[in-house]
């Protein structure tokens, strides 16, 4: 009993001796924090996304806050509102970025497109993709199982009934965080101005193209020779349109001419502005 006694006491003894020593070290060693830095994180959404370059909110708080190089305007899901909240407490210049939101480039839905082979493995799209690129034929197109969906912090996407996500503009920050998961790369990041695009990916000829999902860009350049603006080319058998020439466009008959419904407008508004 009395060894027992002598071995707690000697734990106890060493226990409260290191507290000591670290609470020492703690406080010899210990940093200041700039009390900006919770102040700046505080404003931002705490989405986490990664979209400032930096590894979370926290992170982006502290650059912005000691490094006079690191703008107020990086944090993509907060817009301008949190820019400037930003700019304020760190006494820098807010730039005007353009909004943008995550845009599927694909059209394969379920009665679209074909299979290659059923696919009864793990419903996710990188280890589908591992298995000879995928259970649809065309190898260029959303594979449907929601990674994306799940990746994104805000709940802006959500998985449809005809086996596509799909993005709800008014919540969706573009943030970019669905494009970097999805692993056929088909998730692009468009301007709310941008009046039209490409829902496609494929880069097959034609005839296999159509023959893979009934939806697809065949590169038939229809859409290109009726672009009085010159902003659609053909790259390997897919249609490809300059966004930036595109928004001078106030009419764009490429649209009317496309035989499978592969161009397609993008108003870019949110409810909102559509009540408006």
């Amino acid at each position: 009993m009395e060894k027992a006694f002598f071995i707690l006491l000697v734990l106890v003894g060493v226990g409260a001796f290191f507290g000591i020593v670290l609470a020492i070290a703690n406080k010899k060693f210990a940093m200041e924090v700039n009390p900006l830095i919770p102040e700046v994180e505080d404003v931002l959404p705490k989405g986490q996304c990664g979209a400032c370059g930096f590894a979370g909110c926290a992170k982006y708080a502290e650059a912005v806050v000691l490094d006079p190089d690191v703008p107020p305007n990086l944090c993509v899901p907060g817009r301008a509102e949190v820019a400037a909240k930003v700019a304020e407490l760190t006494g820098k210049k807010a730039e005007e970025t353009e909004p943008r939101y995550a845009h599927l480039k694909c059209r394969g839905t379920k009665t679209a497109k074909a299979a290659a082979y059923n696919y009864q493995g793990v419903p996710d799209c990188g280890a589908a993709k591992l298995l000879q690129g995928g259970p649809n034929a065309c190898k260029f197109g959303c594979i449907g199982f929601g990674n994306c969906v799940r990746a994104c912090p805000f709940g802006a996407l959500s998985m449809g009934e005809d086996g596509l996500p799909v993005v709800d503009k008014d919540i969706c920050t573009g943030c970019g965080k669905c494009a970097d998961t999805c692993p056929q790369k088909i998730i692009e990041l468009v301007s709310f101005e941008a009046p039209v695009t490409v829902s496609c990916s494929s880069h097959d000829k034609g005839g296999d193209a159509r023959k893979y999902c009934k939806n697809a860009c065949i590169g038939c350049g229809m859409c290109m020779r009726n672009c009085s603006h010159g902003a659609i080319k053909i790259d390997k058998f897919l249609a490809v349109v300059d966004k930036e020439i595109c928004k001078e466009c106030s009419d764009p008959t490429c649209l009317t001419k496309c035989p499978t419904g592969a161009i397609g407008s993008l108003t870019g508004k949110t409810k909102e502005e559509k009540s408006a």
